[in-house]
């Protein structure tokens, strides 16, 4: 693969024009959502998005969500049920991923699918993605901004350090409010709305729209049906151990809510007041600042996280950074 000469792009009108320009020629931007920085290049470019694969390292059966403007543009590119429009109707934009079997002259890449007959699609809130959509007129596949595996980023310096020299450039715009990528909803045969992955918008706030869904897991890394569920995912260098009450000699500590008397002389905080939103927009910085303290080695005990609201989404990231790795 080629080096690039990659280009931090301001956050202004001329930055999104120079980004536009590169994506207009087949070129790899990383761009701020609401949730992580992604990893654009033209969805209906079968070329540019194998670029996004080659420079994540990313597995050839893993499908990537396509970022569009509006709910219109989203709408004309998947069949959802009656379930799955009013979510897009309650939650676009914002961080929600639907999941539908792909219509017919959508123009989209199939690499964007993975082999899937069902497409991802998502209309993110950030003014900078929107902007940059915009001003390129058509839909962007954007994974994460990362070397696949990794912890994901969640500000312009984190994708800087992992794809500098693999990409043109990254649209600057700070850090990320949500922290956690988008829930990915999808459904059955029968319209029955199945969460994929948690993550921005909670079971709960789902559930109030659209009634009860169902959680879909993956336990292999051989057959995801969307992105973000194989079972080794968004992993530091360190090892983890979770649900953990203090942490033992020589490990760095996580935290949440109050932290123990033992607590590490390496130790973090995802929420003192023990906060799960505020924790998801923490956690991925958090997880690449131990590991940098670690040197990518050693271990991180982690607090225990409930498994409520914006909880579910961390102790999901947290299993598949804990999971044996290859």
């Amino acid at each position: 693969m080629r080096e690039r000469n990659t280009i931090r792009f301001s956050d202004s009108d001329r930055g999104i024009r120079a980004a536009v320009s590169f994506l207009k020629k087949g070129g790899l931007v990383a761009f701020p959502t609401e949730t992580v920085y992604g990893l654009g290049a033209d969805a209906r470019d079968e070329r540019a998005v194998a670029s996004i694969y080659r420079a994540k390292g990313r597995p050839a059966h893993n499908p990537v969500i396509v970022h569009v403007s509006d709910i219109k543009a989203g709408l004309a590119l998947i069949d959802l049920p009656e379930a799955g429009v009013k979510a897009a109707e309650a939650f676009w934009p914002g961080p929600l991923t639907l999941v539908g079997p792909v219509r017919e002259n959508s123009g989209i890449a199939p690499i964007c699918r993975a082999g899937a007959k069902t497409l991802a699609v998502r209309v993110p809130e950030h003014r900078l993605a929107k902007a940059l959509i915009s001003a390129f007129s058509g839909p962007l596949a954007a994974p994460s901004a990362n070397r696949s595996g990794h912890v994901s980023p969640t500000n312009a310096d984190h994708v800087m350090e992992e794809l500098t020299g693999l990409i043109d450039g990254v649209l600057d715009g700070g850090s990320c409010d949500v922290g956690l990528e988008s829930t990915i909803l999808g459904f059955d045969n029968n319209g029955i709305a199945q969460v994929l992955r948690p993550g921005g918008v909670s079971i709960e706030a789902l559930e109030a729209v659209i009634g009860p869904v169902r959680s879909s897991e993956v336990t292999d890394n051989k057959t995801p049906s969307a992105p973000g569920q194989l079972s080794s995912h968004y992993a530091p260098g360190a090892r983890l151990r979770l649900n953990a009450d203090a942490p033992t000699l020589g490990e760095a500590w996580l935290g949440f809510g109050p932290d123990p008397d033992r607590k590490s002389a390496i130790s973090l905080n995802l929420s003192p007041a023990a906060d799960t939103t505020e924790a998801g927009a923490f956690l991925f910085a958090a997880l690449r600042q131990l590991d940098d303290w670690l040197d990518g080695s050693g271990t991180i005990a982690v607090a225990r996280i409930p498994e409520s609201g914006m909880g579910i989404a961390i102790n999901d990231r947290l299993k598949r950074a804990a999971a044996p790795r290859d």
